[in-house]
């Protein structure tokens, strides 16, 4: 701060009061001055806020996968995901799956023990319930599912069909037998149509799939990561990998089954495994960075072709995972950096990767922007692509992480990660942990959810804010249909050093109430969560913060 000098002429005059009896006499009563105002600080960030831009937030982009399996997850997370490898060969009848390249391609009894049909997804949806969560659940439509639970499956010459069952979407296709919560475990085959019907009946009367209003609906994945069957399937696949054409058949054979049983049902497709599957479907297709060519062009223009057909859509989501492939430049995947000590190249490798979700101008330090030869802005591309071809459908990452598991990083990423779905109107989206303990990047929902512990969450509606520097600071507003002139805002500082950030734009009026976490606040704590760090009277429409160092920080107007 600059330091200030009295100029000569008030010096004297001073001096000349001072020589007089100071500034107050007994005998007069008078008073000094006031003092002069500090000047102006002058922002290091700019954040323009355009408080006529607006969407509402969708409830679900507060998600995990396995949410019963996590330890230390945060109360007021709002969708839950029963997927992976695991659920690729599952078979409701038994319960029964195989483990895949995940371990020993096994059949065994990993998700359930309980011989009632269904009983792994009931038992998900149940718990989910009791959570206050919306769930995600996947079918099948690789094509065979796990006949038994006894061990590992030859891959020498797959797939072994003593070993397995046949899934077929559609029961009266077949038999006109009616559905059934018993069906016969010795035929040849396992319908997914009945799955559904029978899972609704588990829960009759609550219309999980979108027969009656519910707060907690159930949606469906068709499958998981089909671009790597292959590999991650061999014992089903076999080596030679499933085409664009027949996924894209199955994908509108099994979702045509379903939706005519449950025309209102949510149906998420694609679900890729990440960027390679997105681009060219893992090399089958000649794509090219600037084209019109990429896998989703070719399954969008089908599938809005098949729905005009149908006589509504038939993938309702579009999904893909999202494991950040950028580097820390020394050969390090920050996905693989997930411990309480990184160097300053890691942290901001960390912190700068959300970027690549929406940032036409960042170029992150990976093989995908070297590929590429220029950004990634993975959103940016699938939502012209939508928009262009198929508007109905939303966008979803039902599996994300950006590592920095226990490190402030993480926290300062995933926070990023979630104002970016808010401000890009993502419809869903689930953390995936990749460690036993990431207490760092479950804190960042804290920053949205209950950040005062007491049940205050970030609003449902998003505005619009642009910051002059975005390699330095970001921040997300809303606000809140419940209470008309809240405005929450969570600020990130990706820096190393304290950053003064000017919002200016949207009217304010009241009190900032301020949630703070750095790396000082979180080594203090048990469970890593905002900590209060005081209030600033707010009013007109700009907002001066002053933000530490690689910190994120919430503030709640009212």
């Amino acid at each position: 701060m600059p330091r200030w000098t009295l100029k000569p002429a008030l010096a004297a005059g001073l001096a000349l009061l001072a020589a007089c009896g100071g500034g107050h006499s007994g005998a007069t009563g008078g008073t000094s001055a006031p003092p002069p105002p500090p000047p102006p600080v002058t922002p290091d960030v700019t954040v323009t806020v355009t408080p006529g831009n607006t969407h509402p937030i969708s409830p679900y982009i507060y998600g995990i996968n396995s949410a019963a399996g996590l330890t230390g997850a945060p109360t007021a997370l709002t969708i839950d995901r029963a997927g992976g490898n695991r659920w690729t060969a599952y078979n409701w009848e038994t319960n029964a799956s195989n483990a895949g390249s995940d371990y020993l391609y096994e059949n065994d009894n990993y998700l359930s023990g309980s011989a009632t049909p269904a009983e792994a997804v009931r038992s998900f949806i149940a718990d989910d319930q009791a959570r206050g969560m919306a769930s995600i659940v996947t079918l099948q439509m690789q094509g065979l599912v796990s006949g038994d639970e006894s061990g590992p499956v030859s891959t020498t010459a797959p797939p072994d069909m003593t070993r397995f069952k046949t899934v077929a979407f559609q029961k009266s296709a077949r038999t006109g037998t009616p559905f059934t919560l018993t069906p016969p475990t010795t035929d040849a085959y396992v319908y997914m149509d009945e799955f559904l019907w029978a899972l609704d009946q588990k829960f009759a009367g609550q219309g999980i799939f979108g027969t009656a209003p519910t707060t907690r609906p159930v949606f469906v994945q068709l499958d998981n990561e089909p671009e790597l069957w292959n590999s991650t399937h061999l014992e089903v696949q076999g080596p030679q990998a499933i085409t664009s054409d027949a996924y894209i058949a199955k994908t509108i054979g099994l979702a045509t089954a379903l939706k005519t049983q449950f025309p209102n049902l949510v149906v998420f497709g694609a679900v890729h495994y990440g960027f390679n599957g997105i681009y060219n479907w893992q090399g089958e297709l000649s794509a090219t960075p600037s084209g019109n060519d990429w896998f989703p062009d070719k399954y969008l223009a089908a599938l809005k072709t098949a729905s005009t057909s149908f006589g509504k859509p038939l993938v309702d989501v579009y999904d893909f995972h999202w494991y950040s492939e950028a580097t820390d430049g020394g050969g390090h995947r920050i996905t693989d950096l997930n411990g309480t000590a990184l160097t300053a190249a890691q942290i901001q490798a960390i912190v700068q990767s959300p970027r690549s979700l929406w940032d036409a101008t960042y170029t992150e330090n990976s093989w995908i922007t070297g590929f590429l030869g220029q950004p990634i802005y993975i959103l940016g591309r699938l939502q012209s692509r939508i928009a262009a071809t198929y508007p109905a459908v939303k966008l979803a990452i039902t599996e994300y992480n950006n590592g920095g598991a226990q490190h402030i990083a993480g926290t300062i990423a995933q926070a990023d990660n979630l104002g970016i779905f808010g401000a890009q109107g993502i419809f869903a989206a689930n953390l995936w942990p990749l460690t036993s303990s990431q207490p760092h990047l479950l804190a960042g929902f804290r920053a949205y959810r209950n950040f005062d512990g007491g049940n205050s969450h970030f609003g449902d509606t998003a505005v619009q804010a642009a910051s002059s520097n975005a390699a330095n600071v970001m921040v997300y507003v809303s606000t809140d249909s419940a209470r008309p002139g809240r405005v929450v805002m969570v600020a990130i500082n990706r820096s190393t050093s304290t950053q003064v950030t000017s919002v200016s734009g949207q009217p304010l009026s009241g009190t900032a109430h301020l949630y703070q976490m750095t790396a000082a606040t979180a080594q203090t704590q048990s469970t890593v969560q905002p900590v209060a760090a005081g209030t600033q009277a707010a009013s007109g429409a700009t907002l001066t913060l002053t933000l530490p160092a690689l910190s994120v920080t919430t503030v709640d107007v009212f």
